[in-house]
Parts: C-alpha cells; sequence; structure tokens
C-alpha cells in the first residue's frame, strides 16, 4: 500500500539517529532529503539513491512556495506503489513547515503517513546551555518574529529562537527582540548544537547581527534582570488581590465603584504629557493599566468577559478598520483615513442590528464639554458638512460682538456658541482644544507661581504688588 514515511534525521551525525529511523533509512532503496546539507547525510549506506529538494530553494522566490512545491511532490511520490521515504533535519515537527502540509494532504486524500521520530536542535541546545525547557521555555523560528514588530515573547521567561539562517534574518531578528529587550541585553548565540563544530557565544543583543550564523544558529534569550514585568504576570498580582485573602478593599470594587478612580487616572496620564515629564507619564500609564486589568478581573471573576476577549476584539477591530495596512485598500492622505474609519464603524453598527440616527452617535455623553465639542466638530469636518476656516473666522468675530452687546440672561448661550465656534476653528486648524487648554492652564500657572515666589522674596503678598507687577499678572 502507498505510503509516506517522514524520517527525522537528528541534529548532527548518526549517532543522534533513533535506532527505528536508522532501521528505515538503511532498508531504503531510496531517500528524499529536504536538503543535502546535513552532517549525517554521508554515513548513510552507499548503496542508498539519494534526491534532494535543494534546486526549490533556488527556483521558488518564497520559503512558503518552496514548502508547498515539496509537499506537492512528495505527495505525488508517495502515491506510488513503493511510496516514498523523506527525510528531514532534526525531528519531522520541529521548524519543518512542508511536513505539516504533507500530513494534511495526504490524510485529505487518503494516502498512509508515519512519523519517525529524531532528536531536534532543541534538545542539543539544552545540553549545551545546561537549561530545563520546562522553566518556561518559549520556542519560536526565528522568520516568525522577524515578521513582526513587537516579538511575542514573555520578557519573564526565557526563550529559544531557531533556524536564524542568514545576516540578514540575524539582524531583522535583533531589531524586533529591541522592540522588548535592551540593546545591552546579553543572549547566546548558539552554533551546530551537538556536533563537533558547537560553539556559544554569549554577547550583547546589538550585536547578534556581527557574527557569522548559519543553518545550524540558534539563539537564547534570557529573562529580563528586573522580574514581574511581563503583562501575564501582572494580570496574576491583580487576580491575588481579588482572591480570597487578598486585599480587602480591592476584592469590594465593582465596575461602578471604580469609575471615578478611572478618570483620575486618565486626567493624572493627561497631566504627566502636558509637563513633559517622562518619568512621571511611565508611573502614570502604569496607574491607568491597573485599572483595565482591575477591570477585566472583576468581569472574569463575575463571567462578563476576559482579558483575552478585550484583546481580542480591539486588535480585530483595527485590523478591520485599517484596510489600508491589513487589505488592499489605498488611501492617498490621514484624512482619507478619518473618512474611512467613519464608514466602516457605521457598516459595524448595521451588521450588529445596531444603525446609526446621527453621525454622532457614539460621542460619550460624559467628555468634559471641550472635548465633547471637538469630537462633534471633527465628525462634521470628516464629511464635510461645517464651513471653510475663512467662515469660522467670521463666526469667531460674530459671536465675540454678539457677547458684548448680549442681554445678561443671553451672556451664557452667546458665550457657549463663541466656545463652540473657537472649537470648530481648532478642527480646522488640526488643534485639539483640550489639550491646548490644559498646556494654556499650565502655563499660567507656572508663571503664577513664579510671580508667587519673588513676591515672597519681596515679602510681599500678591495684593501688595504694584500695579506693573499685577498688570504683568493679569496678561498671562
Amino acid at each position: 500500500m502507498p505510503q509516506i514515511t517522514i524520517v527525522g534525521l537528528g541534529p548532527g551525525g548518526a549517532q543522534y539517529l533513533t535506532r527505528e529511523a536508522w532501521q528505515v533509512l538503511n532498508g531504503a532503496d531510496e531517500i528524499w532529503l529536504r536538503t543535502l546539507h546535513h552532517p549525517g547525510i554521508e554515513e548513510l549506506p552507499q548503496r542508498i539513491q539519494l534526491f534532494t529538494f535543494d534546486a526549490c530553494y533556488e527556483e521558488e522566490a518564497t520559503f512558503e512556495q518552496v514548502y508547498m512545491r515539496i509537499a506537492t511532490e512528495v505527495l505525488e511520490l508517495g502515491r506510488r506503489e513503493q511510496g516514498v521515504i523523506y527525510a528531514v533535519p532534526g525531528h519531522p515537527l520541529v521548524g519543518e513547515s512542508a511536513v505539516l502540509q504533507i500530513l494534511r494532504d495526504a490524510r485529505a486524500v487518503g494516502v498512509s503517513t508515519q512519523v519517525v521520530a529524531g532528536i531536534s536542535f532543541i534538545e542539543q541546545v539544552l545540553t549545551a546551555l545546561e537549561v530545563d525547557a520546562l522553566d518556561g521555555l518559549q520556542i519560536m523560528d526565528a522568520l516568525a518574529v522577524m515578521a513582526l514588530q513587537h516579538p511575542p515573547l514573555n520578557p519573564d521567561f526565557p526563550a529559544l529562537i531557531g533556524q536564524i539562517y542568514s545576516q540578514a534574518v540575524a539582524s531583522e531578528l535583533k531589531m524586533t527582540l529591541m522592540y522588548q529587550y535592551s540593546d545591552e541585553h546579553e543572549v547566546v548565540l548558539v552554533d551546530g548544537a551537538g556536533t563537533t563544530a558547537q560553539q556559544l557565544r554569549r554577547l550583547p543583543l546589538y550585536e547578534l547581527d556581527r557574527f557569522p550564523v548559519g543553518l545550524l544558529s540558534a539563539l537564547y534569550v534570557p529573562p529580563l534582570p528586573v522580574h514581574n514585568c511581563s503583562f501575564e504576570v501582572f494580570q496574576a498580582t491583580i487576580a491575588r488581590l481579588r482572591a480570597p485573602g487578598g486585599c480587602p478593599w480591592d476584592r469590594q470594587q465593582t465596575h461602578k465603584s471604580l469609575r471615578d478612580n478611572l478618570l483620575e487616572e486618565t486626567y493624572e496620564v493627561l497631566e504627566a504629557i502636558d509637563r513633559g515629564d517622562e518619568a512621571a507619564l511611565q508611573e502614570e500609564l502604569g496607574d491607568l493599566l491597573l485599572q483595565v486589568v482591575l477591570h477585566a478581573q472583576i468581569a472574569t471573576e463575575y463571567g462578563e468577559f476576559r482579558m483575552a476577549d478585550i484583546i481580542a476584539g480591539i486588535d480585530a477591530k483595527l485590523r478591520y478598520r485599517h484596510p489600508h495596512v491589513w487589505g488592499e485598500v489605498e488611501v492617498a492622505d490621514a484624512a482619507e483615513v478619518c473618512l474611512n474609519w467613519e464608514a466602516l464603524k457605521r457598516q459595524e453598527r448595521e451588521e450588529q442590528d445596531q444603525p446609526e440616527h446621527s453621525l454622532l452617535d457614539g460621542v460619550p455623553g460624559s467628555l468634559p464639554a471641550l472635548a465633547q465639542a471637538y469630537a462633534y466638530g471633527n465628525r462634521a469636518k470628516n464629511v464635510g458638512v461645517t464651513s471653510d476656516i475663512e467662515v469660522l473666522q467670521v463666526r469667531v468675530r460674530e459671536r465675540l460682538s454678539g457677547l458684548e452687546n448680549a442681554r445678561p440672561e443671553m451672556r451664557t448661550v452667546q458665550f457657549g456658541e463663541l466656545l463652540f465656534a473657537l472649537v470648530d476653528w481648532a478642527c480646522w486648524l488640526e488643534i485639539d482644544p483640550e489639550s491646548a487648554l490644559r498646556e494654556a492652564n499650565l502655563r499660567f500657572a507656572q508663571s503664577f507661581q513664579a510671580i508667587e515666589a519673588a513676591a515672597q522674596q519681596q515679602g510681599l503678598s500678591l495684593v501688595e504688588l504694584n500695579e506693573d507687577e499685577r498688570l504683568t499678572l493679569h496678561a498671562i
């Protein structure tokens, strides 16, 4: 009966072949190899006819095309009466994408398969490093990591990254890892694990692409020296606070009781941004993150939703609303991005049976008035409803004039109209009025406090300053 037999050749010479693998290979008349570039090939019996798929790497444009072609050809060979023996370096299910495709395709057409295990590069690297794989070791393919803008690794645990086969891969991998680890973070470059040419090189991360790498290169990334810096560990900390025997205050909190805390922490983040204080911003973002995770933990306990649901939801939303990044849509500029964004949001509501009654739906009623006006103005501007900037300038002057002549009972209305016109103007100038006013408040406070300090040095109160100094304060 036709069969596809997939054999792992191990990481090095014939001494690393399992007894089962040796029996299968020794009894074969022909063997199809993914590559001849393996130290154990020359130790196979000379009578065996060897074929290789090395040419695929030269003839195909991408690895995906290489693996697909190999899978297709192996499946065809497996349909023969004698079947086929396909041999790969290491273990057939460690870093061998074509093997997975072969198994899926063979199952779909009813061709029998057998996987003969082999020692992978992982065991040899663990031996060389004297590392326990069950101590939280994360194992990744270098190509998968380098294709991302941020490494999908938990920095509280070690990581092993395989298949660093070229300097280009090493360079891209280094740049991705630097989003999680410092430039000076010590890593271990492992070459030829399990072979006579085995070499371990400890180096700072930024030097990764300055040393030769090849088909037998892997990278060991130790955890960060500062513990408890991963998102998952932080979630565990919050869960412990909420658990029996945890903190009485945290245990009694609800979504509603934390509302004021969330608002306060948000404004403290804004204040740190306005001051340009990076250290304070780091701390305040942590406090804000605490609120998010605490709400997620409360929801988890009551079966409402989990943190994974929050992340999956916002990730899906971002990808859906950025078809110019994750799709085929082309945009000319940021303004066109905003138009697409609003159109996609309307489409989402329709699909969820929540049709929009107004373009302004979704702007929170609890927003500060200035921020709410800005949101309204931007939505109107994005669909071309508002006037052009010259008309807005006239409106501001008219509202200012109207305020001067308004009856006392109409002054609040006129002043509100003036503020809204100013916010509309800010929309056209692409200025966030909330931020602009907060920055002006900060400048006023700094100047006010400076004059206070000057008065105190003279032994005076603010009311005792001379007229010129009071006018200076008034003009701030």
